[in-house]
């Protein structure tokens, strides 16, 4: 079931990586806006990054080999990965907490633990995305169901039914977001509409939640926003297209674009929109209370993810790594083929290399 909703969310990614560029998956990070915890102080050696997550005032990076950095606010630990920090394929920061996935389906949760936020529910196996949200956390499993604890009121834990046939998942401050067959569905603290998703609800394929707003990204690239509006943070910007990916922030929202440029709106008190030059080559986004991440990416070698030698980076080279899955022979270096990452492994590192380079070989 695990290795069957990986399958699932490659192609929701095959979706998004359809309108971008050929840049790896692999880069340092760029952050700005609010930096009095250090929570834009990107620890050395920014490199190899292939994930970012924001927290309130602390930050995470997910390093390709599988291991957490993070760095800012530590009052409740939330900064303290803990051991063996190894093997996490995800990332998702709230509040003062943490939150890791691992390849083999679990999640590692650290930080305040404040009604059991961090106290993953039995059996902590198949679990493919998690979501944190103030004092509560969702989490994904292979099954498309979701698993929700933490703080329960507001319904928070109290997932639609029929709890089936989830793809994605966010959390807000208070209200909770999921995915399925193009629509979005939402339940919790609904005071400034965050839970009231507008017509049409169809053709969605992400969604994010900021502190009291949410967003979801249609396929064509546009995005939609509702909820809490006060600094502006549901206006997106026009031209309204070409969207690939999106994040929101306490009171700001960030958008990044099938050019792998940024744009961000909503509350700029201390810069947490001013996307800093040159605005090129990023990857994924992530927002936090007042400041803003940004990965960018390297650019790829020549054709390494044409595995079919057809001189395309396309469907046919998933399946190619797909059926090459599991460990290099011993001893490695030589690396294998279908390890476009060296890591000795092929696993969903190379599937998430070759959407980096999707499209036509140079």
């Amino acid at each position: 079931m695990f290795w069957r909703n990986w399958m699932q969310l490659i192609w929701c990614a095959l979706i998004v990586a359809g309108l971008g560029g050929q840049i790896c998956q692999a880069g340092e990070i760029i952050a700005w806006g609010a930096n009095g915890y250090g929570q834009c102080n990107v620890p050395v050696p920014n490199e190899n990054f292939i994930a970012v997550a924001a927290g309130d005032n602390h930050s995470l990076g997910l390093k390709a080999d599988g291991s957490i950095v993070a760095w800012g606010w530590n009052s409740a630990g939330q900064c303290d990965v803990p051991d063996p920090n190894t093997d996490f394929v995800a990332i998702s920061a709230e509040y003062q907490q943490s939150f890791g996935l691992k390849s083999d389906g679990s999640i590692v949760a650290w930080g305040f633990n404040g009604h059991g936020v961090c106290d993953v529910p039995d059996p902590n196996t198949d679990f493919v995305a998690v979501a944190g949200g103030n004092e509560f956390t969702n989490g994904l499993k292979s099954n498309g169901t979701i698993i929700a604890w933490g703080n329960c009121w507001w319904l928070l834990c109290d997932v639609p039914e029929p709890n089936i046939d989830y793809i994605a998942i966010a959390s807000g401050s208070e209200n909770s977001l999921a995915l399925k067959d193009g629509s979005v569905w939402a339940w919790g603290y609904n005071i400034w509409g965050e839970c009231d998703v507008p017509d049409p609800n169809t053709d969605f394929i992400a969604i994010t939640a900021g502190d009291s707003h949410s967003m979801g990204l249609k396929s064509y690239g546009s995005i939609v926003a509702w909820g809490y509006n006060g600094d502006g943070q549901c206006n997106v910007p026009d031209p309204n297209a070409d969207f690939i990916a999106m994040a929101g922030g306490t009171k700001h929202s960030m958008g990044l674009k099938s050019d792998h440029s940024i744009v961000a709106w909503g509350a700029n008190w201390v810069g947490q929109c001013d996307v800093p030059d040159p605005n090129t080559n990023f990857i994924a986004i992530a927002a936090g209370e007042e400041h803003s991440l940004g990965l960018k990416g390297v650019a790829s070698p020549p054709c390494p993810g044409d595995q079919t030698g057809d001189d395309q980076v396309n469907i046919d080279d998933i399946f190619a790594v797909l059926g090459l899955w599991g460990d290099c022979d011993d001893p490695c270096p030589p690396y294998c083929p279908g390890d476009l990452t060296q890591d000795c492994f092929v696993n969903i590192d190379d599937i998430f290399a070759i959407l980096g380079q999707w499209g036509p070989c140079n």
